[in-house]
């Protein structure tokens, strides 16, 4: 990891970039992990430790894409990923890269500047990135000792790359500056990039009302009452460090007294400048000024949480079904918000039970996992009585509740009542692994996080019982195995759309007439609702019925079309229909507006097979559907498939549907289930389905008797 480390640092000083990271993408996982962070402070960056790969975000895009997503500034980022323009609402040029080799992705790489840069990567930054990704690469698939490079379990911070300048030694050169900055009368503090005070000068401290002291080391609005507005200093050192721009503003020290204070950042850190505010009206400042109020404690809720909390809730209202919600909220809240540990809590036959968890907290949920309700523990009171309760520390809980069991690794505790519609449906458990106050304005935070929470897995549940009832009733309309004919090998997929959508009107069949006969039909109704599954049983019925007498494809169709016609859904239907004739080596297709079959021959030429187009299905009842033939020997591959396989928005369907055909060429000496994997897996719409898929495999051979598979 440590050489890794370092190509980061050497790229970032080569492309001048001013914040990197890296994330690490573990073999046979879907979620994207944050390894490597250089040039911003980690809470800056905890909601994005860990990103599922189907998430709205530039680097999983990237890493889908293989291929570089540029954005240049924060309308750009806005459009295109409105989430992470709510999260990081400063003016900044992204980067993101994916690491990746010819097998498969190993990561991605993102990369940010100011805005002031140029707006393209000049040919030497494109060279330099394109070195990192194959050193990168190299790296984590391997070493020559064998054995892949080891994940850390939580990001690795670095400090910010460093040039070397000319000039005296650094002793020397610090003193000069401090003597330097103390016979200033201007106000001088400087800021690392996790906003902490390493040195203010004696004006500084005079200006805020604070010894050095009590600043260094902290962050000045943690410290210093009147700053701790998050629209004022925490606000601006963000805006600082993301976008490396100048800021600036001017807060009221009580009981009068306006200060300006100014911003400038760089690598290392942030210079503040503090000085009596101008006012006249030709004061050169962004002014937000502090309505003037009495000093309060300091409360460690900022702006950092906020945009974390609002970060979160808008993923959540994108989430759908239990395992997304569950998923997005493990994966944010432990690096978002600060607690080693978190476990979701519900209900069922008057028991608790754990619907995920994350963390540290693995002992404790394999104790409270099936414990009645009606027992005295905190996580069931919570969930009973709809109370919260928060303990600052062990100590605090075992004076509530005496029979706690301490758990390594565990502290301070938080249990939250997930509330939706005035109905308590679970339980937050957070972990701390140390004592932790929770102050007023930390537990109302947290109290609206459960709020967001409840009512995401609220409508979780609903979509999933919604879901389940749709898909048991697509899979009763579909086959649930295929015959076995003597000379064929088979293999049937189908595959629901993407979140949000219906049940479908896709469907597939196979029907043996005779021991040497066979029809294969494949076919697509209009819309995603159950009216389209209805109709979609009973064109398959219909096709199913006029198959097994003996029809040919095209009164099949033509059958089928005036039965649709006849029962007026003001639903269209694509269909198509193959009769396989295998005694005499040949196969009849008819098409209603259907796309055409692949085929791939014997010498491994693969393309699509040019049919005679018919009308889709209920339009016109006298239309007619031609039959076209075709020799059918050992060796041959057809692959019928929905549009689902190749309708990508925005993308010539001709040229998905040749990748499709590419895709079948090469899957060559496998058995058609492996092949149908395949292109299931790797058709052009597989990164990001919008639509149901289905798909069926047929391949010629000489007689055998191995049994076909089917899913």
């Amino acid at each position: 990891m440590e050489r890794l480390e370092t190509a980061l640092v050497e790229l970032m000083l080569e492309v001048d970039a001013s914040i990197g990271a890296l994330f690490l993408l573990p073999a046979g996982e879907r979620v994207l992990r944050l390894a490597v962070l250089c040039g911003a402070p980690q809470q800056i960056a905890a909601p994005w430790e860990r990103i599922p790969m189907d998430d709205p975000n530039p680097v999983p895009d990237a890493v889908r894409q293989r291929s570089l997503v540029w954005l240049n500034g924060s309308e750009e980022v806005a459009r295109r990923y409105p989430r992470l323009g709510i999260a990081l609402p400063y003016d900044y040029v992204l980067a993101a890269v994916p690491i990746a080799d010819d097998a498969e992705a190993a990561g991605g790489l993102v990369l940010f500047w100011p805005v002031s840069r140029p707006r393209a990567l000049s040919p030497d930054e494109h060279e330099a990135i394109t070195v990192f990704r194959r050193r990168a690469s190299l790296l984590l698939r391997g070493n020559p000792g064998g054995g892949r490079i080891r994940f850390p379990d939580r990001p690795r911070v670095l400090p910010p790359p460093r040039l070397v300048l000319p000039g005296p030694s650094a002793d020397e050169e610090a003193q000069a500056a401090v003597m330097f900055a103390e016979r200033l009368p201007l106000g001088c503090c400087a800021l690392d990039l996790d906003g902490r005070v390493v040195f203010a000068n004696s004006a500084a401290t005079d200006l805020v009302g604070a010894d050095f002291a009590d600043l260094k080391g902290s962050r000045p609005w943690e410290v210093v009452p009147w700053l701790s507005d998050p629209t004022l200093f925490e606000g601006h050192y963000r805006a600082a460090v993301v976008s490396r721009q100048p800021s600036s503003f001017t807060a009221v020290r009580p009981p009068g007294t306006r200060l300006a204070f100014h911003l400038h950042p760089d690598a290392s850190g942030i210079s503040v400048q503090i000085e009596p505010a101008r006012t006249d009206a030709s004061a050169d400042l962004e002014p937000v000024t502090a309505p003037h109020r009495p000093p309060v404690p300091a409360e460690p809720t900022g702006v950092s949480a906020i945009y974390q909390l609002t970060h979160l809730a808008a993923a959540l209202t994108e989430a759908v079904g239990l395992d997304e919600v569950v998923g997005l909220v493990a994966d944010q809240i432990v690096p978002a918000f600060g607690p080693s540990g978190m476990a979701l809590m519900a209900a069922q036959d008057g028991r608790l039970r754990v619907v995920g968890h994350r963390g540290e907290i693995t002992e404790l949920v394999e104790r409270l996992d099936g414990t009645a309700l009606t027992s005295a523990v905190p996580a069931a009171q919570t969930l009973v009585s709809g109370r919260p309760a928060f303990f600052a520390g062990f100590a605090d809980l075992t004076r509530a509740y005496p029979q706690a069991i301490p758990v390594e690794g565990m502290d301070a505790r938080a249990f939250l009542p997930l509330i939706a519609s005035d109905r308590v449906i679970g339980s937050l458990i957070l972990t701390y692994d140390h004592p932790h106050h929770y102050s007023r304005a930390e537990r109302a935070m947290l109290m609206s996080l459960a709020g967001l929470i409840a009512q995401a897995l609220d409508r979780a549940r609903l979509y999933d019982t919604k879901h389940q009832l749709a898909r048991a009733l697509q899979e009763a309309l579909l086959p649930r195995t295929l015959p076995h004919i003597d000379g064929l090998e088979l293999a049937a997929r189908y595959q629901p759309a993407g979140r949000g959508m219906d049940i479908g009107g896709d469907f597939y069949d196979f029907v043996r007439i005779d021991r040497t006969t066979a029809v294969a039909t494949i076919g697509d109704v209009q819309g995603h609702h159950p009216t389209a599954a209805a109709l979609m049983g009973q064109v398959r019925t219909g096709v199913h019925a006029h198959a097994t007498i003996g029809a040919p494809p095209g009164d099949i169709l033509a059958r089928t079309n005036r039965l649709l016609v006849d029962l007026d859904r003001g639903l269209f239907t694509s269909c198509l229909v193959a009769r396989l004739d295998l005694e005499r080596g040949r196969a009849q297709f008819a098409t209603a507006g259907h796309p055409p079959p692949l085929i791939r021959h014997p010498d491994g030429r693969t393309g699509t097979l040019p049919l005679a187009p018919g009308l889709l299905l209920g339009i016109d009842p006298d239309a007619d559907y031609p039959t076209t033939e075709i020799p059918l020997t050992a060796g041959t591959v057809l692959a019928l498939y929905t549009d689902g396989m190749v309708e990508v928005p925005g993308t010539d369907i001709d040229e998905t549907t040749a990748e499709l055909a590419r895709q079948l060429a090469r899957a060559t000496g496998r058995t058609m289930d492996e092949v149908a994997d395949t292109l299931q897996n790797n058709a052009p719409t597989a990164a990001q389905r919008h639509d149901d898929t289905a798909l069926l495999l047929i391949q010629r051979i000489r007689n055998s008797h191995r049994p076909a598979d089917s899913r």
